[in-house]
């Protein structure tokens, strides 16, 4: 696929931009291998599988963990590269959302594109919510490998209020990292690909090296299946995907950045599915090790923290001191994930605002020039984060809520372009943009699609059962909730106000605008 000769220089970005219907607002400073290491960033495999864990150990355990991951990832392949052809044709920061507008028929293409846009910004509010509640729990239970006379862990104590200050904590420090430090973002991306590297080395030598409880066999690894969710093994073995989706469900967020990048229809596209395949590999190099000197898997499903790779550390160690070290890669590879996803949040969140689409619009589509970032977007996550963290006093398997509907909300958002392509569109536009797969692409969308009618009911059910007030799966609540705020919303104001994107001066305008004259000639 070779690179269109227009697209070669910043300022024709811009410009491509503007045709687009939009004024660019935002420094294009991010290099094609920048965008890789950001979209690698964004999924942070290493430290998202460490914190789910407990979906495959109430799954089915080993098997459930490593082939439940390679299916998964060779289905956020397809999806990366069905993502990849439609930001090859339309590179804004509205991603999915801008797509699935300029794609739609005339008829639908404001409800299609209402639909999605807040589908994509709950998406990525919750994931951002998802990472940062986590890296908190994670904490806790790291420091739960150091015990006091009883054995008991010296956080093994701690009240709701205690943990939901430190999510606090980590929410306000990865949004003053991503408001503050945006143009030392890149730099920060790139140390931490080294810093996954580095650290996921440092884990999987020592735990394969000491491994104080002895390892298991290749077979055991590879083929053992023990389901501790009480539901058939057909469907525990679903539910355990859980890990693997929330693991790879950040890598179309990247779409977010298309206006920060020198050649968006171009790199972006390369970035998506480039990131999924860097993130398959780091996924398979930490699991497989991990599931070597797994201890017991029923004790690891019924850990009330619901968090087992501190003790599986701990257990292969046989060093709290050690067993923490160890932790402390995955625990900043969580703080810089955070810094990610809130800057990706706040750039979806922008870019539907400037189209008018949520309430305060006026507000939150504002610049703030000395930061070169959208502030009040960025402003407008954080307090809808901190908010649906109070779930948390409620229910203790609040965290199962927000990486469930998180997966949700951005598998929806991603397939509803690629549904539109494909069922509505017949991919004819795909053939305008540097990425077209061909045969390979119908191939890819299908798998979209039908990943995407899947995860939503999947990833609503509970963990396990019976259901009881704290195993319950409030990732049903979150999603009605706001299904129930974006309509309510569109009631109001969005179907007498809301025009979607700006598209007067696109192609792809006066093709809608012909199919709308010919169906008034016909009626």
């Amino acid at each position: 696929m070779a690179e269109s000769p227009q697209l070669e220089k910043p300022a024709a970005a811009d410009s491509n931009l503007e045709s687009l219907g939009y004024i660019p607002e935002l420094s294009r400073n991010r290099s094609t291998w920048q965008v890789v290491f950001m979209c690698f960033i964004l999924a942070s495999v290493p430290y998202g599988l460490s914190t789910t864990m407990m979906y495959t150990m109430a799954g089915g355990g080993s098997a459930n963990m490593i082939w439940g991951w390679v299916a998964v990832s060779l289905i956020m392949l397809c999806v990366a590269g069905s993502l990849a052809e439609i930001t090859s044709v339309y590179p804004t920061a509205g991603g999915v959302y801008y797509q699935t507008f300029a794609l739609s028929p005339t008829w639908c293409r404001r409800v299609t594109a209402w639909v999605c846009g807040w589908s994509y910004i709950a998406g990525n509010i919750t994931i951002t919510l998802a990472v940062n509640f986590a890296t908190a729990l994670f904490l806790v239970e790291s420091l739960n490998v150091f015990k006091n006379a009883d054995g008991v862990g010296i956080t093994e104590n701690f009240e709701t209020y205690q943990s939901y200050l430190i999510f606090l904590a980590i929410t306000l420090l990865c949004h003053a990292i991503s408001a503050f430090g945006n143009r030392w973002l890149t730099h920060l991306e790139t140390f931490a690909i080294f810093w996954t590297l580095a650290g996921v080395a440092a884990i999987i030598i020592t735990i394969l090296v000491v491994a104080a409880h002895g390892r298991r066999s290749a077979k055991w690894v590879f083929t053992s299946f023990e389901p501790q969710s009480g539901w058939p093994d057909g469907w525990s073995f679903c539910i355990g995907l859980l890990q693997a989706a929330y693991g790879l469900s950040a890598s179309g967020m990247v779409t977010s950045m298309c206006e920060e990048v020198h050649k968006p229809a171009i790199q972006v596209p390369k970035a998506i599915v480039g990131g999924v395949a860097l993130n398959f590999f780091a996924g398979l190099c930490l699991l497989i090790p991990i599931c070597f000197v797994l201890p017991d898997i029923a004790m690891l499903a019924n850990l009330a923290s619901g968090q087992p790779v501190p003790t599986i550390i701990l257990s292969a160690t046989g060093n709290s001191a050690g067993a923490f070290c160890l932790l402390i890669p995955l625990l900043i590879l969580g703080i810089l994930c955070g810094v990610g996803c809130v800057t990706a949040a706040s750039r979806c969140t922008w870019a539907f605002a400037r189209d008018g689409a949520i309430p305060g619009s006026k507000w939150f589509k504002k610049v703030n020039k000395s930061l070169d970032v959208p502030l009040n977007a960025m402003m407008l996550g954080m307090a809808i984060e901190i908010l649906l963290g109070l779930i948390y006093f409620g229910s203790t398997a609040a965290f199962n809520a927000f990486s469930g509907v998180g997966v949700i909300f951005l598998t929806l958002s991603y397939g509803s372009p690629v549904a539109v392509s494909l069922i509505l569109r017949r991919r004819k536009d795909i053939k305008k943009g540097n990425f077209d797969l061909g045969a390979l692409g119908i191939f890819c969308n299908i798998v979209c699609i039908a990943w995407t009618l899947l995860a939503i009911p999947l990833f609503s059910m509970p963990t396990t059962i019976p259901v009881t007030q704290e195993s319950m799966n409030y990732a049903s609540v979150v999603f009605v909730g706001f299904v129930i705020i974006s309509a309510l919303w569109y009631w109001a104001w969005g179907y007498r106000n809301y025009a979607g994107p700006p598209t007067t001066e696109t192609d792809f305008a006066l093709e809608f605008a012909a199919e709308s004259h010919s169906m008034e000639k016909l009626s």
